[in-house]
């Protein structure tokens, strides 16, 4: 969105005393941003009217007013939530969540085959471990957290394609590779029957069909799909464009996205220079061509460059962050006229050179890439963190996961950011403009270089 200068000497309706006094006032509490009770609670309606999130044009809305992802990931809460032992996890980790002021968070609507599975084989489902997901959205509903819920993995862990496969070949199928989950009409159906089985389901806690709830965000169709076996990206289109229309015609109401992690494909080879690596061309994905898909809402793009270009971290990680975010908001804008969302970033304790300020620079760098974005109206629309571990569960770490209360700056950092961002929603949303001079304050506080 951007905002335009008036000469009244309003600021949104309000005298320029008055909102220079709430700027100031905004700046005060960063002190004090993880407090549930601050500035974010300004975007968050009370009771039950809580609406859907829509898509118009390159950018999200509620009730017609500006929507920012600004969030996290947690993969696991379904399977704590499975368990009495852990499940207050789920609660403890939303709350932490809120008091930083995410609204967001990416989480796994499946586990196929595996440990504490929720689908223990093709159609056939743990009704205790479905409760427990119903558990998650209701919690997150309760802490005002929007979901986007992902249908199945690209990777081995919790099932994915590798396990629908191996059902096919228990059915009789012969299949030799695990992309033949892409293109065997079988295993298709078998997608098909758990994207019917989770959009179709009345959560037991809030008696909302998941179709029909709006703490759901957006339905990812799966985590980081890849097709190596066809680089030239046709499968995995054809796949993209079935199981699209198909989550469509269950469910016109949620946003739809793909969940792929960015890469750039034979369809567009002058974008091939920004891709990681060389290998990134051939594992059968193209973000624009995927994109232009019929029925997909919004771009989605992944950040690993301590994976994907060295371990050991560098400048040129930063760098290549830049570049690739400022690329994918390029093409959302000119190609695709859609939000773009960067679904996962981060970076490992675990790399050689590691250290928190390095962590806070990455944060930061992100942050401000999508603020720039934000202020000219553009399709940087969010951001979701990888990941957000409440405290006691360390045991779980890959690496990259964010224990708020070990990691007090990469914290104020990501409270600082939502400050910035509720507060240019709720700028927004009071549908006035503002004078030249009073802009030119709220921009040096919402986009100021020390981010």
């Amino acid at each position: 969105m951007i905002l335009s200068e008036n000469s009244s000497g309003n600021v949104f309706g309000f005298e320029n005393e008055q909102f220079e006094s709430m700027v100031e006032g905004a700046e005060d509490d960063l002190s004090c941003a993880r407090t549930s009770s601050g500035i974010y609670d300004l975007q968050v309606k009370d009771g039950d009217d809580w609406p859907m999130v829509e898509k118009k044009g390159n950018q999200f809305v509620v009730n017609g007013q500006p929507f920012y992802v600004n969030g996290f990931n947690t993969y696991w809460l379904m399977v704590f939530a499975a368990d009495q032992s852990t499940r207050g996890k789920v609660s403890e980790v939303f709350q932490q969540a809120s008091s930083v002021g995410l609204t967001v968070c990416r989480t796994w609507a499946f586990n196929d085959g595996q440990w504490r599975a929720l689908q223990k084989s093709p159609s056939v489902y743990d009704e205790e471990v479905f409760k427990a997901l119903d558990f998650v959205v209701s919690e997150a509903k309760k802490y005002k957290i929007r979901l986007i819920l992902s249908l199945t993995n690209n990777w081995e862990a919790y099932g994915g394609k590798s396990q629908y496969v191996k059902w096919g070949k228990a059915a009789g199928l012969n299949l030799t590779s695990d992309d033949e989950f892409f293109s065997h009409p079988t295993l298709r159906s078998y997608y098909k029957a758990h994207v019917k089985a989770v959009l179709n389901r009345v959560n037991t806690f809030t008696n909302i069909t998941y179709k029909n709830d709006p703490t759901i965000f957006a339905w990812e169709l799966m985590n980081e799909p890849r097709c190596t076996s066809d680089p030239s990206g046709d499968t995995l289109q054809s796949w993209i464009q079935e199981m699209v229309v198909y989550v469509k015609s269950l469910d016109a109401k949620h946003l739809v996205e793909i969940g792929l992690e960015g890469f750039y494909g034979p369809s567009a080879p002058d974008r091939t220079q920004f891709n990681p690596n060389s290998y990134a061309t051939q594992v059968g994905t193209d973000f624009i061509r995927n994109h232009q898909a019929l029925g997909v809402d919004f771009a989605s793009v992944h950040i690993y460059a301590d994976s994907w270009i060295s371990q050991t971290i560098s400048d040129a990680h930063i760098q290549f962050t830049e570049s690739w975010m400022e690329s994918h908001i390029e093409d959302a804008e000119k190609y695709l006229g859609m939000p773009v969302v960067f679904a996962e970033f981060g970076v490992s304790t675990k790399d050689p050179g590691y250290n928190s300020s390095y962590r806070d620079t990455l944060f930061t760098t992100v942050y401000k890439t999508l603020l720039n974005s934000t202020k000219k109206g553009g399709s940087g629309a969010g951001s979701l963190l990888w990941q957000l571990f409440p405290d006691g569960t360390d045991y779980m770490d890959d690496g990259y996961a964010i224990v708020l209360s070990k990691s007090p700056s990469t914290s104020n950092i990501i409270s600082l950011h939502s400050t910035r961002i509720a507060m240019f929603n709720s700028m927004c949303s009071w549908k006035y403009h503002w004078g030249c001079k009073k802009r030119n304050s709220l921009e040096a506080f919402l986009y100021h270089d020390d981010l």
